[in-house]
């Protein structure tokens, strides 16, 4: 019987594969409607997603296939979802963050902000948060995290050999000193002997219990430490459009389920909205793990009154910082050239169109109301300039006859190839493609007509509710398949409620980044738990309270600075396509 469950356990993935779509096939057989047969899609997509049976890239070109099958789309017109204006704003930014790090600038900074911090317990904790949820705005939580977790590691070995020298001299001079008061006494005391020896043996029992302190005060701050970067990776994703995929996910569904919203989620709208999110909830973060891992004793973890040993110890483990980034050397002409490259893409993405007066793209480019430049223009722009410009000066070889060389362009295709996720980009198509199905079916009416008893529902608690239910099941599937799921559903069921559709789809999206209580959750968090330090139980405790707090942190956004920003309060024309709504 055990090796017939091992089998099962082992076979599992076929399995799903195979009876996942027999299991609901009685749903078009008996209802041979589009809108049953584009439910029965969604469904096993939903559930291959979920289990990871299939490659999550390869269940999103399932559309390709099933719905020509299904006569719910030609082939063409579901081959043309594949690659929209998202896809080209993704593909650009990631070729920025391939470029910076390739030039390793994002360890430079990540350096030069710790020695700016210091190595105080609380301040150390701040300064690894701040430089990771930054970088992480800009290039891969993945790559911020496995980056940042190998120079916590050594600041935190430097610091606990530091406490470990200091001990073994404050032992020493203890000894020394019960050897003088040995000397010192005369022939009578030898008879305490016993006294002594009992003396010796407690010292002994003090200094094992000293250094039991220690070491599990060390794993402590150490496990503080890693949670501290997986999490705040995470969190600093939310802040910028590109800086993770469901914010991707959610300009994508929006501009194309309401094509007349006139680029209401670009890239300074969203920062507007996010940052300050990000912000709260990274301090919020910040406090938790304090209180978790360091204890309630502000003064000493900020390194207040510490003893001259104390200080000692922290110079040790900043001279470690200080080593890593001499070791960077002179800042580079091709790093200096990303830089400024990267200065001016996110500059061109703030004033493309504020808001607050007019973007440049809307008066140079955007002609009777129509927007023809966008984000992802931008990005490719600035991407077509990392394979222009050179990474160095021509030189000429000394050796071999004086060969003149060009020096190679700051970004070669080979490099984007090695680290360009593509299997986004499919990802991100297939999300599109089940928002045209559901459209071009009825899927998307039925469902909202289904949705309408919600009205009685008060609105933040659905905005709470469904924001909450996110960040549940984000732990244990894709945040990109979670958001690329749901985002079509919402729209719709705002719709039928006469909701703005913004006010239930921004909260599940930064909910979509909240994966904070299990390894598996997302991959900054295996990157951390993959050091052995962490335990399941540790991650969990420390990320469901934090999941709680980002919840509150949301609801707390969208009622508040979002509300203004994105007129929260009113259903906009642009979502009303039934005109029923006021």
């Amino acid at each position: 019987m055990a090796f017939f469950w091992q089998a099962v356990l082992a076979c599992r993935n076929y399995l799903i594969v195979v009876f996942v779509p027999l299991v609901f096939l009685p749903l078009p057989l008996v209802l041979p409607t589009k809108e049953a047969l584009c439910g029965y899609v969604i469904i096993v997509m939903a559930l291959f997603w979920c289990t990871e049976a299939l490659p999550l890239a390869v269940t999103a070109l399932l559309p390709v296939l099933l719905f020509p099958l299904m006569n719910i789309m030609d082939s063409t017109t579901v081959s043309q979802e594949y690659l929209k204006d998202t896809n080209m704003l993704f593909l650009g930014g990631l070729m920025m963050a391939i470029a910076i790090e390739k030039w390793n600038l994002h360890k430079r900074v990540a350096l030069g902000v710790l020695l700016i911090t210091g190595v105080r317990p609380a301040l150390l904790l701040m300064g690894f948060m701040a430089v990771t949820a930054f970088l992480s705005m800009w290039i891969s939580n993945t790559a911020t995290t496995a980056m940042m977790v190998p120079i916590a590691q050594a600041v935190m070995e430097q610091l606990h050999k530091s406490e470990l020298e200091s001990e073994s001299i404050d032992q020493a001079s203890e000894h020394t000193n019960k050897a003088f008061e040995l000397q010192e006494k005369s022939p009578d005391s030898f008879k305490e002997s016993e006294e002594k020896g009992n003396s010796n043996v407690l010292t002994a029992e003090e200094g094992r219990k000293r250094k039991e302190r220690m070491e599990k005060k060390h794993l402590e701050l150490s496990k503080g430490m890693s949670l501290c970067i997986c999490y705040s990776s995470s969190i600093g994703g939310i802040a910028t459009l590109t800086g993770t995929t469901p914010n991707l996910v959610l300009q994508g569904q929006v501009n194309y389920i309401y094509e007349e919203n006139g680029g209401i989620i670009n890239f300074a709208s969203w920062f507007s909205f996010a940052f300050p999110t990000m912000l709260v909830l990274l301090v919020l973060a910040w406090v938790w793990l304090q209180i978790l891992y360091l204890g309630f004793n502000f003064k000493k973890n900020f390194g207040c009154g510490a003893s001259s040993a104390a200080k000692a110890k922290e110079k040790q483990a900043y001279e470690i910082i200080k080593e890593e980034s001499k070791k960077l050397g002179k800042m580079t002409f091709a790093e200096i050239e990303v830089l400024i490259i990267f200065i001016l893409l996110v500059v061109l993405w703030f004033t493309r169109e504020p808001g607050f007066f007019p973007g440049w793209a809307t008066v140079l480019f955007n002609k009777d109301g129509t927007s023809y430049v966008t984000d992802a223009t931008v990005s490719i722009f600035v991407s077509l300039l990392l394979f222009i410009l050179p990474s160095g000066f021509p030189n000429q070889e000394t050796e071999g006859g004086g060969r003149f060389r060009a020096p190679p362009p700051l970004l070669s295709w080979k490099a984007v190839q090695e680290k360009m996720p593509w299997n986004i980009v499919f990802l991100l198509g297939g999300g599109f493609a089940l928002a045209k199905g559901s459209e071009e079916s009825g899927l998307s009416r039925w469902l909202g007509s289904k949705l309408t008893p919600l009205e009685k529902i008060p609105h933040p608690a659905i905005a709470f509710l469904l924001s909450l239910l996110i960040a549940t099941f984000t732990e244990c599937t894709s945040n990109v398949a979670t958001t690329t799921l749901f985002l079509p559903i919402l729209a719709s069921m705002a719709e039928a409620i006469c909701l703005n559709p913004l006010y239930v789809m921004l909260p599940c999206t930064l909910a979509a980044s909240l994966a904070f209580m299990l390894p598996v959750a997302t991959p900054p968090n295996a990157i951390v738990f993959s050091y052995g330090q962490l335990k399941v139980i540790d991650m969990a405790k420390a990320g469901f309270v934090l999941n709680i707090l980002g919840v509150l942190t949301i609801n707390l956004a969208i009622n508040t600075w979002a509300s203004s920003l994105f007129q929260l309060q009113t259903f906009p024309s642009w979502a009303n396509k039934t005109g029923t709504c006021p």
